[in-house]
């Protein structure tokens, strides 16, 4: 099979972005998945959101498990750092990576299959230690490369293509990151752009751990009538609870106060900028959230938007008090110190 490469050449009229990259600069290889696959509207997201964030590409290490949704990191940042893991063990090499390369940006992109099931551990423990990243799961509720089976997180009762029903109670990994503790929680999906654009803006420049659940529906397996996570239903039932835009501080920006928007301030001294759809949500009460989601899941809606943020979050090194430099920066000496170093740390120990 034959597939067309992007051409080097970029049009010299293309508009470059602060670091002097054109958007064209932030893709990566044509996508081989299903023409229509609501992964490769994810892809675009974080291409424009990367753009429209002046980032450098090779600032960002971008890492994935096993899935349709795990190859995709192909299909964007195509200069970055990447890094294709075994099934469901994206958290942890990520989190290794962090600990040894602090300066760089952790992009994480997982599905339902690979987050819901082999990877549940890996998914709670990354959330629940704060471990800064962006984790994204694309998450269309089957199995799309062994053919349509169901994930963890279809829904009990949606209806598979071929006619089975599924009794199972779905796992819902935007209300399992917010009781594990992630300081920033949201839900889109990949047919609103509008929408998820500054959502994947909002959580790069965010100070810990950042989890969005991207709807993505499966045109091959789960586009279809019965299904819960077909575009059709998701446009039908999609509740968003906010819209928010995502501004840098400038002397020149003027706060607006509005009943209908908030801003918070972020620990990069950016501001988060919330449009409120639903009147009586708020974003920072973590407690709140949940029961917002249980109450739209009740009467058959799906809650999207900015669900729970934590302003004032810390990442995992300011927790643990690690080295400023990063490990892979510092030398033998720094890392090995000796056997006298050792017996130290053990007399402190006792």
């Amino acid at each position: 099979m034959t597939y067309l490469a992007k051409p080097r050449l970029h049009h010299p009229s293309l508009t470059k972005n602060k670091v002097g990259y054109t958007r064209r600069d932030y893709e990566g290889k044509v996508s081989t998945l299903c023409a229509g696959c609501g992964h490769d509207s994810v892809s675009g997201a974080i291409v424009q959101a990367c753009w429209q964030l002046d980032i450098e590409p090779h600032r960002v290490a971008k890492l994935s498990g096993i899935g349709c949704s795990s190859k995709t990191p192909d299909y964007f940042l195509g200069a970055s750092h990447g890094f294709n893991t075994v099934h469901g063990r994206m958290p942890s090499v990520l989190t290794g990576a962090y600990l040894a390369n602090r300066e760089l940006l952790y992009l994480g992109v997982s599905g339902d299959g690979d987050s819901a099931s082999i990877g549940l551990g890996q998914f709670a423990h990354a959330m629940r230690r704060g471990v800064r990243m962006v984790y994204i799961v694309e998450n269309n509720g089957v199995y799309g490369l062994t053919k349509g089976q169901f994930s963890a997180t279809a829904d009990k009762g949606s209806v598979a293509k071929k006619g089975a029903t599924n009794n199972d109670a779905a796992i819902d990994l935007a209300a399992l990151a917010l009781q594990l503790g992630a300081s920033f929680v949201a839900r889109s999906f990949s047919g609103d752009k509008a929408q998820l654009v500054p959502l994947i803006e909002a959580a790069i420049r965010h100070g810990g751990a950042a989890f969005i659940d991207v709807i993505s529906p499966c045109v091959a397996f789960n586009n279809h009538a019965g299904s819960t996570r077909s575009y059709d239903h998701v446009r039908e039932h999609n509740e968003a609870l906010n819209r928010i835009d995502f501004i840098d501080l400038a002397p020149e920006q003027v706060a607006l106060h509005s009943p209908d928007v908030i801003d918070l301030p972020q620990s990069d001294g950016t501001t988060l900028r919330l449009r409120k759809v639903a009147p009586d949500h708020d974003p920072t009460d973590r407690l709140g959230a949940m029961a917002a989601m249980q109450r739209r899941a009740a009467e058959g809606e799906i809650a999207t938007g900015l669900l729970y943020v934590d302003p004032a979050a810390r990442d995992w090194h300011a927790a643990q008090h690690t080295a400023a430099r990063p490990l892979n920066g510092q030398g033998e000496q720094e890392l090995c110190p000796g056997a006298a170093a050792l017996a130290k740390i053990n007399a402190g120990l006792r």
